[in-house]
């Protein structure tokens, strides 16, 4: 049978030390060996019941329970004071046959896949490429786990490719302690599995498109995700140029998208007309520091899978972050007004080297990342057209009320249709600053101040923004879900609080979700909205 370990550990820390947060308890739970229970179904159904121990046990003691992987969120988005529960060992994963497919289906059952929570990124890519298949996207790493990937909405630069969750077709939530209290939920628009599936992992059907497209981008609120259905597509190349060009074209293409009709054009990446191609990612590298000429970007092409290439990994592991990131923090919290020059200095080992080609699949180009310690990152999404204006302002910003210690980066992303996912533009531009966390001194204002900072300017501007779930934000800043997302706040809400009874919605609650007014039910929730279509 699986097992839990539990200990008691009085604080919780994110990856990149965003806290200390407290936390009563840390639970770590076992698969039941392949050995001793051959079965990967019978597996994974062993641990949904011991899963629902714990929510028992949990309700027991009047506590609250959340489910977290890897820790990358720089929010407390994962964090809860009373239990936690470490998913990082639920990793199985298992193929679709055709005879599991539902009978109105539009999916091949070789490009649907069935994946436990835990499964990192880079372990489900090897899954995949094993059966010839790929991601379709994925973030700029590959260290997440797919529960916290959809729960936070972690994206890439897909231009039409989307976010993690957007490849997601079902979803198996534990809601409750209780035999019907395991539910799995596919739009009834696009359905993919069928009942005698279904059957296997002892789990009721909800297909209801508004159900499914809130629980999409969860925040952990919606229960325990035990499981997802991905839809995955035959791997494929990426061949990733990095390039200095005009920054004004660079930021006419963040605005137009037009890659067709741009003067600025790849020799090997154009048409039979001369114009160029539509990349697959596209990225811009910004130092707000200094106003130059040119702006780094990254540009990416999909490309037939074809053996052989050259290996991709020399050249990906200069592209990432050193350890000299390290140095800068040290340095800039003794002269934080020193912070343009090191940055300028330093743009070689942040910014990707310029003039490089390099071929790769999706889970070679976006490797592992080697930073870990304190780090901060911001992130605001914008309409694409707004983008120009967007990065102006909080350039504008860094600059007369900073200086802070990181730099910007655009990336575009294909709109999503999950109820609170932060890429709800057409095209959404995701203006995000990274770097290394700092204090507060008499010379630079605090992460808090610059984060109600950036939503100051860019409400004041009429700049409309989302802001990323997993990033550091002023997330108390008051009315700021619904002013991100309308009235999809309370239909997510809706949903949230018809799927689970108030019992359930407070353990799987957090302060995260009561700081963002996301745990408070509305008072006039309509009948009916989770029944089966």
């Amino acid at each position: 049978m699986a097992s839990t370990k539990t200990f008691t550990i009085g604080e919780w820390d994110t990856f990149h030390n965003n806290g200390p947060f407290p936390t009563k308890m840390l639970h770590i739970t076992e698969l039941e060996g392949k050995g001793n229970m051959p079965s990967s179904t019978d597996r994974y159904n062993d641990c949904a019941q011991e899963i629902q121990r714990l929510i028992q046990e949990a309700l027991n003691n009047n506590e609250g329970f959340r489910a977290y992987g890897s820790a990358w969120s720089l929010s407390a988005i994962a964090h809860h004071k009373d239990r936690m529960h470490y998913n990082g060992n639920m990793n199985l994963k298992m193929t679709i046959d055709a005879d599991d497919l539902h009978a109105n289906t539009n999916y091949h059952h070789k490009n649907l896949f069935f994946i436990e929570c835990g499964n990192t990124i880079k372990e489900i890519s090897n899954f995949l490429s094993a059966h010839g298949k790929s991601l379709k996207a994925s973030g700029a790493s590959n260290g997440q786990t797919i529960g916290g990937c959809i729960s936070t909405g972690v994206h890439g630069a897909g231009l039409d490719a989307g976010a993690v969750q957007d490849f997601v077709v079902g979803i198996n939530l534990i809601i409750g302690p209780n035999k019907n209290d395991i539910v799995y939920l596919e739009r009834h628009s696009k359905p993919a599995l069928n009942q005698l599936f279904l059957q296997k992992i002892n789990t009721r059907i909800i297909r209801n498109d508004d159900l499914f497209n809130a629980a999409l981008v969860g925040l952990g609120g919606f229960g325990f995700i035990h499981g997802v259905v991905i839809e995955a597509e035959d791997r494929f190349l990426l061949k990733r140029y990095v390039k200095k060009i005009d920054k004004n074209i660079a930021l006419e293409l963040a605005k137009t998208l037009d890659f067709e009709n741009s003067s600025f054009t790849i020799p090997q990446e154009v048409d039979s007309s001369g114009k160029g191609l539509r990349p697959y990612h596209y990225k811009i590298f910004v130092n707000p520091y200094r106003n130059d000429n040119e702006y780094v970007v990254e540009l990416m092409y999909k490309k037939e899978y074809k053996l052989p290439y050259p290996d991709p990994f020399p050249r990906i592991k200069t592209a990432i972050y050193k350890d000299l990131i390290t140095l800068f923090t040290k340095i800039a919290e003794k002269f934080p007004k020193n912070i343009p020059w090191l940055v300028d200095q330093l743009r070689n080992t942040i910014m990707p080297q310029v003039d490089e080609e390099v071929t790769g699949t999706l889970a070679e180009i976006f490797w592992d990342a080697p930073h870990q310690g304190p780090a901060f990152a911001c992130s605001v999404g914008i309409d694409h057209k707004d983008s120009p204006k967007a990065l102006e302002l909080l350039s504008k910003l860094v600059n007369d009320e900073g200086p802070i210690p990181g730099i910007f980066a655009m990336r575009f992303v294909k709109q999503s249709q999950a109820t609170l996912a932060f890429t709800k533009f057409t095209i959404t531009c995701m203006l995000e600053m990274d770097g290394v966390l700092w204090e507060k001194t008499n010379n630079i204002i605090s992460l808090t101040e610059f984060s109600k900072r950036i939503i100051e300017v860019l409400m004041q501007n009429g700049i409309l923004f989302t802001i990323h779930w997993g990033k550091n934000s002023d997330w108390a800043f008051p009315g700021l879900v619904e002013h991100m997302f309308g009235n999809k706040m309370k239909i997510w809400k809706n949903y949230r609080n018809s799927l689970l009874s108030a019992e359930l919605a407070q353990l799987f609650s957090n302060d995260f979700l009561e700081m963002t007014n996301l745990a408070q039910p509305e008072s006039d929730i309509p009948q009916d909205l989770i029944v089966s279509l």
